[in-house]
């Protein structure tokens, strides 16, 4: 076994922190502060064009200190070590987990399997660069001599979110291509999508591993006949390429070997972007944007590879996640990020959590005995706070939050910007201190009102704050930050797992029903009659074939 398998709750690390736990969960974050004039300074870590300030959360150093405590018991350090080495640590799926040495530059040497993949990796990265320069320089033309004016891609899961969410992210950067993307099974997707598109100057990207996943080949089907109804059988080698392994299918479908981008099985679809599944993100910006990206998770990789745990961004996040999980029993942690850009952003990171994390069974295969992984919710501000921000700020719930900003807007109003970043600061402060029953007092006091109507509205205009909050403030969007950033967050997952003692990079949950989906389809398409179901679902089908 690559990993250790110990669960944290017999650690000794796990025993302090609960009893420190009963001596702070009742303290309050402004109590915190008044008791530490150094607090804001030493629960903040500044790194490279990264300020991430950790002190509107309730800790204290010494919560910090037990959180590492706890992260070396569980050998975090050797499993970062094997993490980017190589080692096998997905075993239920017997695979190397890295997307890392994507973005690893060329001198470096990452084995599996005794081979070095990074020459490989850069060699894929020459043909996306070359592919990539032919599309936008108008090079490469359709079937008809065209241009290609839109790109579409189709893919779902992470063959689908990660180009999504940074193409959206970056599309300030985007160069003249228009791109799309189809992702769900449900026909009206994709028929929206292509209903406006020329055929004779549209790209499409198909995005599977396996050239078998139902969605992907259902929608890369009805698009080629689509395609096929006013183009010749020819023309599909010339408006369709691939990224996967399956070369024999690919070909059977009509693209080119040529223009088939292959990927590897020990990068999880949800750490794929940085891989040729980035295909489309480098057709929307241009490849040296592409590169960019990679360039700045790299950075954030060799950040949480080398530096100390207390000054080590994705770990000190990682630790607060068990801590308001494990301790404080909350489930949920919102992402609210102060760009419009990102409001995407948070639907990625759901997948790459809650799919990652979100298991019951352990290391060692037995049922776990503590929570692990996280609800993952969130939109971008100013929208949010007419939201749901009334839920974190009075709300029954506590919903650890993170806020992200940024010092510079891209098109440089600042009258705009200084408004947003206003609020960006102002919603952790609210959220800190609240408002007491005397500052609220105060309030109605000059509003003319009675003295029982003071009374009455009294109560519902307090606010407990202790809310806690981590600020990150970045100095400006680009692909090196966004590159950076989701790589934070890649590697908080991976932490979180190391911690819980659970295999982050399996996703057997989302197997089942698929599995119960195509004996249905059958049904539906009264090839098999003989299933039996439930009698909730027997009613269902028994309508929808009634009225469909």
């Amino acid at each position: 076994m690559a990993l250790k398998a110990t669960n944290p709750t017999t650690t000794n690390a796990w025993g302090k922190l609960q009893a420190h736990f009963e001596t702070i969960k009742s303290q309050h974050l402004k109590d915190l502060f008044n008791d530490d004039a150094e607090r804001a300074n030493d629960l903040t870590v500044k790194w490279d064009d990264f300020y991430a300030d950790f002190s509107k959360n309730r800790i204290t150093t010494e919560t910090l200190d037990l959180l590492i405590e706890l992260a070396n018991e569980q050998d975090l350090k050797d499993a970062i070590s094997k993490y980017f080495e190589g080692d096998i640590i997905n075993a239920t799926e017997g695979r190397a987990v890295l997307h890392t040495a994507l973005r690893s530059p060329k001198d470096a040497t990452v084995f599996v399997d005794g081979e070095n993949v990074i020459p490989e990796i850069h060699e894929v990265k020459k043909k996306i660069e070359n592919f990539t320069y032919s599309i936008v320089s108008g090079d490469h033309k359709g079937h008809t001599g065209k241009a290609i004016t839109d790109v579409v891609n189709i893919g779902i899961g992470g063959s689908d979110l990660g180009p999504a969410m940074v193409v959206d992210s970056l599309q300030y950067y985007k160069n003249q291509l228009t791109t799309h993307f189809v992702s769900n099974v449900d026909g009206d997707h994709y028929q929206e999508v292509i209903k406006n598109l020329n055929p004779e100057t549209t790209l499409f990207v198909i995005v599977s591993k396996t050239f078998t996943t139902q969605e992907t080949l259902s929608n890369a089907n009805s698009i080629r006949a689509w395609f096929l109804e006013s183009q010749p059988q020819e023309a599909v080698s010339k408006h369709f390429v691939a990224v996967s392994t399956n070369i024999e299918s690919v070909k059977a479908f009509g693209i080119d070997e040529e223009n088939i981008f292959p990927m590897k099985d020990w990068v999880g679809g949800r750490f794929s972007l940085w891989s040729a599944v980035g295909l489309s993100i480098s057709l929307a910006l241009g490849y040296k944007h592409f590169e960019s990206l990679l360039d700045g998770a790299h950075k954030m990789d060799e950040h949480f590879r080398t530096a100390d745990f207390k000054e080590n961004i994705p770990v000190i996040s990682a630790l607060l996640t068990v801590w308001y999980n494990n301790f404080f029993k909350a489930e949920s942690e919102a992402i609210i990020p102060y760009t419009q850009y990102l409001n995407q952003f948070a639907t990625y990171l759901q997948q790459g959590i809650m799919e990652s994390n979100g298991k019951s069974v352990d290391r060692s295969g037995e049922k776990v005995n503590y929570q692990t992984g996280t609800l993952i919710w969130g939109e971008p501000g100013t929208n949010s706070q007419h939201a749901f921000f009334q839920l974190i700020h009075q709300g029954t719930k506590l919903i650890p939050t993170d806020f992200i900003g940024y010092v510079e807007s891209l098109y440089g109003n600042k009258d705009h910007h200084d408004k947003l970043m206003s609020n960006y600061f102002a919603q952790t402060e609210a959220l800190m201190n609240g408002k007491t029953e005397a500052e609220v007092l105060s309030e109605l006091k000059g509003q003319s009102l009675s003295q029982d109507a003071t009374s009455e509205l009294l109560p519902f205009k307090v606010f407990e704050g202790n809310k806690p909050t981590t600020s990150l403030l970045i100095q400006k969007l680009t692909p090196e930050s966004l590159g950076k950033l989701i790589a934070m967050y890649e590697h908080k997952i991976f932490v979180q797992g190391i911690i819980w003692n659970i295999y982050s990079y399996d996703q057997f949950g989302v197997e089942l029903g698929k599995q119960l989906a195509k004996s249905i389809l059958s049904e539906l398409k009264e090839e098999d009659s003989a299933a039996i179901h439930d009698a909730s679902t027997q009613n269902l089908l028994a309508f929808y074939k009634e009225n469909c």
